[in-house]
């Protein structure tokens, strides 16, 4: 599969013209629907298409129905499946499929999942969305008919075009198995065509030749019934591929989508997040400022942990380093392999020159080593085992602070995640909004660490070389 250019599908692809009425539309599905979405995150990354949403970072069933009771039709609960084992990630879905039906019947809301995972398809595909299937259906008694995949994500330069998944790259679209995501150690794939990408994860128990594919022309068109008609006839759990191009095209989507579950189908999700937004009727805000986030009184710097291992994260990362008053602190990870002691020692050490950097009110960015460890007969699962000790290193930098920064960005999906529950001991937040596009921003709860600090998740793989600079330069305080 080759290369696109951006500005030639622009062209055949203009935004509509006239969404407002689309809008329209969709709302008075959704107010048909009363459906609630419970938004399965694998990493904290994916509230960012949304604003003044909670963020629930455990699946107990008290959260559950706080989360149901809530005015909002979404909430997110933060699994961080993605930073877990195969096996942990199966035990915390069938538990969530638990809470989630008890809270239901408690509240008397009816909910469905939206499984929001990595817009360049890393994940646990297709376990996740096969445990809440068969959770569901054991304990509602109702019948999954089709699985939803829609990677879209606008924000990020990510669009489905003719069944392919691509990802921008300054002008270019590239088809997502030619990028570095693809080569994930632990959730790479092969394939950038979305039917193609399901046979492989499947491992051949759902064809290609059998995913039901929504095109960008038919969207374009609103073809209403002609989609739901699609939608209807899926059956047997089989997959329906959304070709996005704009926000437009996933609302004419959930429109029909919309239709198709009041005629009583059901449906599970696998999605990115600019699908959250759509469904739930979110409306796209102004970026955040500084003056709407952080406490003009407090004059102590920030502190920016940057764990993601990404070429584009690196890039960031060394212009970020050439940002006034920023203090580099190179956290050797590498000491996991010498054991125990040498690795607190190291963490002790950074500790304490963010604290140093913090007070002098100066930001200090604390990074991994740039290259990822590999050892001899390394295995998916031994990576993920160390690469989780690492993270747990990476979130006692914050956790260990005995003084309070004026913000916090955590650069890093599995990083920003960690931080959040284990460092910041988080258990419920607010989405304020995105400081820029496709990067959230946290409301700390007063239960946690530091309240009211503005929280930052970068995702790893968002972003121009120069955004997280920019971020950067929009929250710190200029007399």
């Amino acid at each position: 599969m080759s290369t696109i250019q951006y500005d030639k599908i622009l062209k055949k692809y203009p935004p509509l013209s006239d969404e407002r009425s689309l809008d329209q539309i969709l709302a008075d599905e959704r107010a048909k629907s009363k459906m609630k979405f419970i938004v399965l995150d694998d990493d904290p990354t994916g509230v960012q298409t949304v604003h003044d949403v909670n963020v629930y970072t455990d699946w107990s069933f008290e959260s559950l129905c706080k989360g149901l009771n809530e005015k909002s039709n979404v909430f997110y609960v933060l699994t961080n499946s993605r930073g877990m084992t195969a096996e942990e990630t199966e035990k915390i879905h069938k538990e969530i499929v638990s809470s989630a039906i008890a809270a239901s019947k408690e509240t008397g809301y009816n909910f469905t999942f939206i499984s929001r995972s990595d817009s360049t398809l890393r994940g646990h595909y297709p376990l996740e969305t096969e445990i809440l299937k068969k959770g569901l259906e054991e304990q509602l008694g109702i019948h999954v008919d089709g699985e939803v995949l829609c990677p879209f994500f606008k924000e990020g330069g990510r669009y489905t075009i003719d069944d392919i998944h691509y990802v921008k790259q300054g002008p270019m679209l590239i088809p997502a198995a030619d990028t570095e995501f693809a080569k994930d150690k632990t959730f790479g794939y092969l394939h950038s065509s979305i039917p193609e990408y399901v046979e492989e994860k499947t491992k051949g128990k759902y064809k290609a030749k059998d995913v039901t594919c929504i095109s960008l022309e038919s969207l374009r068109k609103r073809q209403f019934d002609g989609i739901k008609e699609q939608l209807l006839q899926v059956t047997d759990f089989n997959k329906i591929c959304v070709n996005a191009f704009d926000y437009c095209d996933v609302k004419v989507f959930c429109i029909a989508l919309y239709r198709a579950m009041q005629a009583g189908r059901h449906y599970m999700f696998r999605t990115a997040a600019g699908f959250v937004a759509a469904i739930a009727g979110i409306s796209q805000m102004p970026l955040l400022e500084r003056k709407q986030l952080v406490n003009p009184d407090l004059r102590n710097g920030g502190l920016i942990v940057v764990g993601s291992h990404t070429k584009k994260s690196t890039d960031q990362l060394n212009l970020l380093l050439t940002a006034k008053n920023v203090v580099p602190i190179k956290f050797e990870s590498s000491l996991v392999l010498e054991g125990k002691i040498a690795f607190m020692k190291e963490i002790e050490r950074c500790v304490k020159l963010e604290e140093k950097t913090i007070r002098s009110g100066k930001t200090a960015v604390c990074f991994t080593e740039r290259t990822l460890l590999s050892l001899p007969d390394d295995s998916k699962e031994s990576a993920l085992i160390r690469s989780v000790k690492i993270s747990d290193g990476v979130q006692s930098l914050v956790q260990l602070l005995t003084v309070t920064p004026s913000f916090i960005i955590a650069k890093g999906g599995i990083t920003s995640s960690d931080i959040g529950i284990k460092a910041l001991h988080v258990k419920r937040a607010k989405v304020l909004g995105q400081i820029c596009p496709g990067i959230p921003v946290w409301q700390l709860g007063q239960e946690s660490k530091f309240p009211s600090i503005p929280y930052v998740i970068f995702p790893g793989n968002v972003g121009e070389a120069a955004t997280l600079k920019e971020c950067y330069e929009k929250l710190i305080y200029t007399s």
